[in-house]
């Protein structure tokens, strides 16, 4: 089947996609989404140690991640599968990948290999910890990017040892960032005609992603601290617990103080000398925490947001997975997407969060079945049945 295009917003664009596990797809998958002809390159089965790809096929983390994109097998170890690739990279927008920096130019597809082909394709790179650099071979995964960009001692409880974030940040970031310079890199093409080699790393991105406690440590020299769910600066913002549950207040700034004191019917705690001021507040986070939660167990998480909100304090419940589907404004979102498999049938997956007025993303094809599209690939290439045969039979493709 041909390219169906998922939006009108990138359908004029094609990516070939090299990428595995999740930080390089993060990336692939908002232009699949969004329209592109993303063509999955993968390791034909006879000549595979490990797919690349992320768990089972047909599993949840596989389905979520290569969406609306198509699949074909090229074997690029093999003289004939590069000479296919190169001829692919003259005619594509972009090439992404996330081997270990060494592997792509080992295999010949290295940047400056690829804009001999054509000029204005853009590479994107997406690694561990850089494209060089005494750290450039090591192999990156999410969580140890996560302890060495430093979020895991901002993380969990004080005295409690690292904690990981619940979900791979460095990796998505990775991958989001790695979206937004491609982006950028196509936009200034339009003018300069030339693409350009576009580079992300899980380390720098997990750095980036810490923002204000990065810039807090090189402005200021201040060392964050774990404290759990407490705000490192401005208190009470925290999780509290409430007769079914538990609820998030943010309540910085004296005015939210005052008015969240209010809300409580504990007017009085606005002006106690331990929670006066700011600086009082957080100094004495833990007091007024303990006196914080023994308000909260008073009613359930949901007359706490009415409460709350009715006098303006931001706040909201803490939920587990299935609440947060069944949330009214999540639904409302359309935070989840159905898509139609022609195995697993009709299921939901994670939709698009970006939503565009005019061009919206859609979900109109399933991560495609390994190699299933490779032959029709081929033919839109312009090789014909007897060379297409060929090269199945040479296990090329």
């Amino acid at each position: 089947m041909p390219h169906m295009p998922a939006s009108a917003a990138l359908s004029r664009f094609r990516i070939l996609d090299l990428t595995r596990v999740r930080a390089g797809p993060t990336c692939v998958k908002q232009f699949a989404d969004f329209g592109a002809d993303v063509i999955k390159i993968e390791t034909p089965p006879e000549a595979e140690r490990n797919d690349g790809m992320t768990g089972d096929r047909h599993g949840f983390d596989m389905q979520n991640l290569h969406r609306n994109k198509r699949s074909m097998t090229l074997n690029l170890k093999d003289p004939r599968g590069l000479a296919i690739f190169m001829k692919m990279v003259e005619t594509a927008d972009v090439v992404a990948e996330n081997y270990r920096p060494d592997v792509k130019d080992r295999l010949g597809i290295g940047y400056e290999s690829l804009k001999k082909v054509n000029r204005k394709i853009v590479l994107a790179s997406i690694s561990g910890f850089g494209q060089d650099g005494p750290y450039a071979t090591r192999p990156g995964f999410d969580q140890i990017a996560q302890g060495m960009g430093g979020l895991m001692m901002v993380t969990g409880k004080p005295g409690e040892g690292p904690m990981r974030a619940g979900a791979a940040v460095a990796d998505m970031t990775a991958g989001y960032l790695a979206c937004i310079g491609v982006m950028t890199a196509l936009l200034e093409r339009q003018f300069s005609g030339e693409g350009q080699w576009v580079q992300s790393s899980l380390l720098q991105s997990q750095i980036a992603l810490l923002d204000f406690q990065a810039a807090r440590y090189l402005m200021k020299g201040e060392i964050a601290g774990q404290v759990g769910n407490d705000h490192p600066v401005g208190m009470p913002t925290s999780a509290y617990t409430s007769s079914d549950g538990y609820i998030n207040i943010n309540s910085l700034g004296q005015a939210m103080w005052v008015r969240l004191c209010k809300a409580l019917g504990k007017e009085e705690l606005a002006g106690h000398p331990d929670y006066k001021g700011p600086a009082e507040r957080s100094k004495n986070r833990k007091a007024l925490n303990a006196d914080l939660n023994q308000l909260f167990k008073a009613k359930t998480s949901a007359e706490w947001t009415d409460i709350l909100l009715a006098e303006d304090v931001p706040c909201g419940p803490i939920y587990k997975m299935d609440q947060v589907f069944a949330d009214p404004q999540v639904q409302h979102l359309q935070a989840a997407a159905s898509v139609s498999h022609p195995k697993l049938g009709e299921f939901k997956i994670v939709n698009q969060a970006v939503k565009l007025s005019r061009t919206p993303a859609t979900m109109v094809r399933a991560t495609p079945e390994q190699g299933e599209h490779t032959d029709e690939i081929l033919a839109e290439m312009g090789y014909s049945s007897a060379e297409i045969s060929a090269f199945h039979a040479a296990k090329v493709v």
